[in-house]
């Protein structure tokens, strides 16, 4: 892969960038927003949310920041009216899938979906609530697993998988009917995989992974150790 310095535009400013780096990379290094939800600093990027979504010029669609290279002379908008009425309804679809009603939750005010939601003045939900009936899976003796604020971002997959090596989460079904698992939709607290570090909480954007006995606002999200340990194992 080059890695050698590209040249690129995104917004009308010139910037710089190594050839292995992606758009959202190289827009988070020169201050630029570009709202995503599954992408978080290392972890793998595996595009789910499309929330980062940017028009590149020349393209004939839309891009995933998170997942494309820079190239050379590479133009790219990251705010436009498609853009936003995408994103908004990307954040629609998300609010309707399952059961996450701001007022009455507990991640009230720490949740990255509700920010996001604010953010791109998200007022109203077009698409009907679907109101799944989700369970709560409070078997684990530390923690609890609620599928109704879970929005499928594979965050606790990855960092499970990626940072603990333990592969503890996966997904099962397809679609709407999709659902994060422990093992072989076994209880998480009857998993013989989980090793209790709590990595996947820490990175959970909405709270659906929380930790018993503490509100949201109560836990410090500890997120620092990815980017720290993804360096580590790629030098060892």
């Amino acid at each position: 892969m080059n890695a050698g310095i590209k040249t690129l535009r995104i917004d009308g400013r010139d910037v710089g960038a190594r050839g292995d780096q992606t758009i959202l990379q190289v827009a988070r290094e020169n201050g630029i927003f570009i709202p995503s939800l599954c992408y978080l600093e290392g972890l793998s990027p595996v595009g789910a949310c499309r929330l980062c979504l940017v028009e590149v010029k020349g393209a004939a669609r839309l891009l995933p920041s998170c997942v494309t290279r820079v190239e050379e002379g590479m133009e790219v908008t990251t705010r436009s009216e498609r853009l936003d009425r995408y994103r908004r309804m990307i954040l629609e679809l998300l609010f309707s899938e399952r059961n996450h009603i701001c007022s009455v939750c507990v991640s009230n005010g720490h949740c990255e979906l509700q920010g996001l939601a604010e953010k791109l003045q998200l007022t109203h939900v077009h698409f009907p609530y679907r109101y799944p009936r989700l369970p709560v899976d409070a078997s684990h003796p530390r923690f609890v697993a609620d599928h109704n604020r879970c929005i499928l971002c594979t965050r606790c997959v990855r960092v499970c998988d990626e940072i603990e090596g333990a592969h503890t989460w996966d997904v099962m079904g397809r679609g709407i009917e999709a659902r994060i698992i422990t093992d072989l939709n076994q209880p998480w607290g009857e998993s013989e995989s989980c090793t209790s570090c709590g990595k996947c909480v820490h990175v959970c954007p909405t709270g659906a992974l929380s930790e018993k006995g503490r509100s949201v606002a109560e836990m410090a999200k500890r997120r620092q150790f990815l980017p720290y340990l993804t360096m580590m194992r790629t030098q060892r």
